[in-house]
């Protein structure tokens, strides 16, 4: 199998930060030490509250990475005028609810078609990879994949929560829906990523999926670090990818 990159989200180094309305910690730095330890590719979420990501963060991340920048957004106009003002590698469209505590589920995709399609067109002209979060259901990926998205990101946090509750036959049952439908958006032609709650526990059954190209991880990363350190963090998270794609 190819090898499965990975892609780390600063989020929640700028949450840390915010809490005491400091230039400390400092997500960049964050994000150089990631591209240190192996990771591919940095993600960063910037909502429409700004609660944790800034306007600032994402211009000093387009200025100062080497990696490429995986840019979450909400489908806004605030938003897609920020895209294409960076241009960054990649955007990738998310539900967004102000009273959420983390992105809940993934994009209604089929039930507001025709205007994605008319928003993400632009991003694709303006030479960005348009990627879509959704759940890991056929008729969100069949209408991401009309609308011209290039990617798809299957959120895996039902799969991850179900195994954090102890529910082992409802998590099996929705990690053979995020094989199959991985194994449906691979057939249209559509690059497969997958993530959301992803730990060292849950990975590599995710990581062994055969059509997933990249896995984005945040804030498990973010929390392991405090206890070992962020290169260590994301050096154990890069030895069970590997050995699950082995």
């Amino acid at each position: 199998m190819n090898r499965l990159r990975l892609g780390v989200n600063i989020d929640h180094v700028a949450t840390v930060r915010n809490a005491r309305g400091t230039a400390w910690p400092d997500p960049l730095r964050a994000a150089l030490l990631a591209e240190a330890a192996g990771a591919d590719g940095i993600t960063a979420h910037l909502r429409e509250d700004r609660r944790h990501i800034s306007d600032a963060d994402i211009e000093r991340l387009m200025a100062g990475l080497s990696l490429p920048l995986n840019f979450e957004m909400a489908a806004t106009e605030e938003m897609q005028r920020i895209a294409l003002r960076h241009r960054p590698h990649a955007v990738c469209i998310v539900p967004e609810k102000r009273e959420e505590r983390t992105t809940e589920g993934g994009l209604d995709v089929a039930r507001d078609e025709n205007r994605l399609a008319h928003f993400i067109a632009p991003l694709r002209e303006a030479g960005c990879r348009v990627s879509i979060f959704i759940a890991a259901d056929a008729a969100q990926i069949e209408a991401a994949h009309r609308i011209g998205a290039e990617v798809v990101e299957l959120h895996t946090g039902a799969y991850c929560d179900l195994h954090a509750e102890g529910r082992l036959a409802e998590r099996d049952a929705e990690l053979d829906r995020l094989r199959q439908m991985a194994g449906l958006a691979d057939a249209l032609g559509l690059e497969v990523h997958a993530g959301h709650g992803l730990t060292y526990e849950t990975v590599a059954p995710v990581a062994a999926l055969p059509e997933l190209r990249e896995l984005n991880i945040g804030h498990f990363l973010i929390g392991e670090a405090i206890f070992v350190g962020l290169a260590p963090a994301i050096g154990e998270m890069r030895v069970r990818m590997d050995a699950a794609r082995g």
